[in-house]
């Protein structure tokens, strides 16, 4: 029965001159997304509403699915088009539409009508009066309820008359691409990839980089993180994932540094790391899935240390976020399953039994001296061996 889906947005509603910025990017979102499904779409924005209409058969289930999955939505209703052959026919579509949409037919219902085409003989009230005695005469056990209804009868009058009930919950947000790029530094945990959801849904692009130290991690747990990205992907759309193999430095800070003082230092040069792949890719920003105070290098004083090598702002969307919150959102985005796998990364593996949780910059600093040259080589060799691997 439903050949089309008018999609709503919010936020994007607000804006003033170069709204049409960002509605030609969700409509260009909503291209890539249904492409991936069988049947053919033609995408339309037409007087501040965005149309999906199928111009073939195509799978309801996983049409809805696709469009849950794009960014910038936060309603998706999936219509009956009429043309307007009066409003006898309009009556008539609305009571063909609700039994078959509805079988069991104890429910209450409101009409809602708007009507954007202002020459229609009845006025928006006059339809919802009218169309709610039809429908009420139609079906003998319905009632109308205007306060809390189980049903809204929305019909909309415009070149053509929109019918719907159904409001499919979308993911919200802005539209991918319309605020830039930034990197992800993304791990096998479950706060890398809703970080990145999160920044995502702001209409960011995301690029990742993850840190692989074989022997030490396996196979296993570079394909864990190769999937959590793929995940993250049918929300954010392709991502690519710069895979550092760290063992090489990860082995002399262990060697060399106090090793209280190891968590730190290791980030400070992952950070630095993927800021290189940052800034050659033209993110504006990178992203962490840190919390305060959720393990020893997130701290005030250890994320301030981390800060510290950055030259690009460092976003972290979960910073105030209970690792509970944190983990309903891995489960609503389906990363949780997988990032509770038992693969462990470099982060877990190379842990100081009594991390410093209050390292002071200047300390840290002089034990990174004592890496000297040879740590610079081997970040540069970190570097030049990155593997690539495009998540989509």
């Amino acid at each position: 029965m439903f050949k089309a889906f008018l999609l709503k947005y919010a936020e994007i509603g607000v804006k003033g001159k170069n709204r049409y910025m960002f509605e030609d990017a969700l409509v260009n979102r909503v291209k890539i997304a249904l492409e991936k499904i069988d049947g053919a779409f033609e995408v339309s924005k037409v007087s501040g509403r965005i149309y999906a209409t199928a111009n073939e058969e195509f799978d309801y289930d996983e049409a809805v699915n696709a469009l849950t999955k794009v960014f910038g939505i936060v309603g998706i209703c999936p219509l009956v088009q009429i043309e307007d052959e009066g409003f006898d026919d309009l009556a008539d579509k609305v009571i063909d539409y609700l039994d078959k949409t509805y079988p069991d037919k104890n429910f209450t219902f409101k009409v809602n009508a708007r009507r954007a085409r202002k020459n229609y003989p009845l006025s928006s009230p006059e339809i919802n009066m009218e169309l709610g005695e039809r429908i009420l005469n139609a079906f003998d056990t319905v009632k109308v309820d205007v306060h809390h209804p189980d049903i809204m009868v929305n019909v909309e009058i415009r070149e053509q008359i929109n019918i719907y009930t159904k409001v499919i919950k979308g993911a919200g947000g802005m539209p991918t691409g319309t605020a830039g790029k930034a990197m992800l530094l993304l791990s096998g945990g479950i706060d890398s990839p809703v970080a990145g959801y999160m920044i995502a849904k702001r209409g960011v692009v995301l690029e990742a980089t993850y840190f692989h130290a074989p022997p030490y991690t396996s196979e296993r747990a570079k394909q864990k993180v190769i999937d959590l990205a793929k995940q993250v992907a049918k929300y954010s759309g392709p991502i690519k994932l710069n895979i550092v193999n760290f063992t090489d430095p990860q082995l002399y800070i262990y060697e060399t540094c106090p090793h209280e003082e190891l968590t730190i230092i290791m980030r400070r040069y992952m950070m630095r790391i993927a800021e290189h792949f940052a800034k050659e890719s033209g993110c504006l920003g990178l992203i962490t899935g840190e919390s305060i105070g959720q393990v020893a290098s997130q701290t005030m004083q250890s994320l301030n240390a981390t800060n510290e090598v950055c030259t690009l702002p460092v976003y972290r969307p979960v910073i105030a976020f209970d690792k509970q919150d944190i983990i309903d959102i891995s489960c609503k985005i389906d990363t949780y399953e997988t990032s509770i796998l038992p693969f462990e990364d470099c982060c877990t593996i190379f842990v100081a039994k009594h991390p410093v949780t209050k390292p002071n910059v200047n300390v840290i600093r002089n034990s990174e001296e004592k890496l000297g040259e040879k740590m610079k080589e081997l970040v540069d060799k970190a570097i030049e061996t990155v593997e690539v691997v495009w998540c989509e």
